[in-house]
């Protein structure tokens, strides 16, 4: 019996190994879009400041190139939603997978009780 348990135990464990693995993926990704919303507020708050006669430029490969500020401004400004609609999205990610990870630690621990009580009637 305390061998099926640990088996039991074994294999939860994985899960449960498995699920902590993809939440850190889950948060160095909402890591790296919160570092992408910071940089493109920055450069949305500096195209705000220019006038309409001012220049811009962007950046394709090693050459600049010359963009209109509307365009500038709109490509900004959908990056932005985007983003943001990314971080939601890992939010949500991120509240279900704690969930998940939650009733895991409590099955790992009735799991352990009962293999401590099936070693405790085996000996």
């Amino acid at each position: 019996m305390a061998e099926a348990i640990q088996k039991k135990l074994k294999a939860e464990l994985e899960k449960y190994t498995q699920m902590q693995k993809d939440v850190s993926k889950s948060m160095s990704a909402r890591q790296k879009l919160e570092t992408q919303l910071t940089e493109n507020t920055i450069v949305k708050e500096e195209l705000d400041m220019l006038d309409t006669p001012n220049t811009v430029y962007k950046l394709i490969g090693p050459v600049l190139v010359k963009q209109d500020m509307e365009e500038a401004k709109a490509t900004v400004a959908k990056r932005l939603e985007y983003i943001n609609g990314e971080i939601q999205r890992y939010d949500t990610l991120l509240k279900e997978m704690e969930k998940k990870s939650e009733k895991h630690r409590e099955v790992l621990a009735s799991l352990q009780q009962e293999f401590q009580k099936a070693q405790g009637l085996a000996r």
